[in-house]
């Protein structure tokens, strides 16, 4: 899948990151480019829960909707978009360091294109390389300010 493939070591417990990961409605705290968002199923986040982000692009603000396909706490979570001409695909993986005292967050990630969306996945592809490092230095800053 991996076009984009990320890692960074965070000095917290798997279960703690992923406890984090998990709040759907929190990752416009540590993803500067989410401007809201709205958990659309109820419940614990699990497979088929589905949320709606909305983004700040190149092109303005748009609304992204989600859907968790694998859940599986505290080692890894994917999803995939389910709207629009250009959507996400992914999957995160938490893995224990240091007998599980501090963890690794691999982010394995694409943008696919539907329709004329073929044409702007390369772009949005380009900036979500630019944009993913932050989002993960800023996952890591708050989650070691909160330990």
């Amino acid at each position: 899948m991996a076009a984009i493939v990320e890692r960074i070591e965070i000095n917290r417990r798997p279960e703690d990151v992923f406890a984090y990961l998990d709040d759907l409605s929190r990752h416009g705290e540590w993803q500067e480019q989410i401007v809201s968002t709205r958990v659309d199923t109820d419940g614990p986040t699990g497979v088929g829960t589905r949320a709606t982000d909305k983004r700040r692009l190149p092109g303005g603000a748009r609304n992204i909707t989600y859907e968790i396909t694998e859940h599986d706490p505290p080692r890894s979570i994917s999803f995939r978009g389910v709207n629009g001409p250009v959507r996400p695909v992914g999957k995160v993986t938490v893995e224990p360091l240091d007998g599980g005292a501090r963890s690794k967050v691999t982010l394995d990630f694409d943008l696919k294109g539907q329709g004329l969306g073929v044409l702007f996945a390369p772009l949005a592809r380009a900036n979500a390389r630019k944009e993913i490092p932050k989002s993960h230095r800023r996952l890591k800053e708050i989650l070691e300010r909160e330990s």
